[in-house]
């Protein structure tokens, strides 16, 4: 049985697996920056999951669910229904495509993160490894 996904077990195993992945640290070397993820409900999904993740310099110095946005004032907020998400997730959408063609939503400096797809994509690489639970 997989970790639940949206859970504050699930976002501390993304911290875990971004802070043991030698590919991550080498692409993100330069990155600075903290950031929300929102999943919005959709289908299974009936309510809003957030995850904050704190990255610098190829480390994930802290994650954790939260229930309120206005506890912390991250760099970045990527917002998306549950089921683009999860797509990514399940590796059926690249997530930077995704940002591009607006089913994956952002606030933030979209530059920085144009200049560092390679960050985003081992970013990405580190939660697919994650056994996790889906809601439906």
């Amino acid at each position: 049985m997989g970790i639940k996904y949206g859970s504050d077990e699930w976002a501390k195993a993304v911290c875990a697996e971004c802070n043991k992945s030698q590919a991550y640290k080498d692409a993100a070397k330069n990155w600075e920056g903290d950031m929300y993820f929102v999943t919005e409900p959709e289908g299974a999904l009936k309510e809003t999951l957030i995850m904050y993740i704190d990255l610098w310099h190829g480390e994930c110095r802290e994650a954790c669910a939260i229930t309120d946005e206005s506890e912390k004032t991250p760099a970045y907020r990527f917002w998306a229904p549950y089921g683009i998400w999860k797509q990514i997730l399940e590796k059926k959408l690249d997530a930077v495509q995704a940002m591009m063609t607006g089913k994956l939503n952002l606030k933030g400096d979209m530059a920085q993160i144009m200049k560092m797809p390679r960050a985003a994509s081992e970013l990405v690489e580190c939660t697919t490894r994650i056994d996790t639970e889906f809601p439906d």
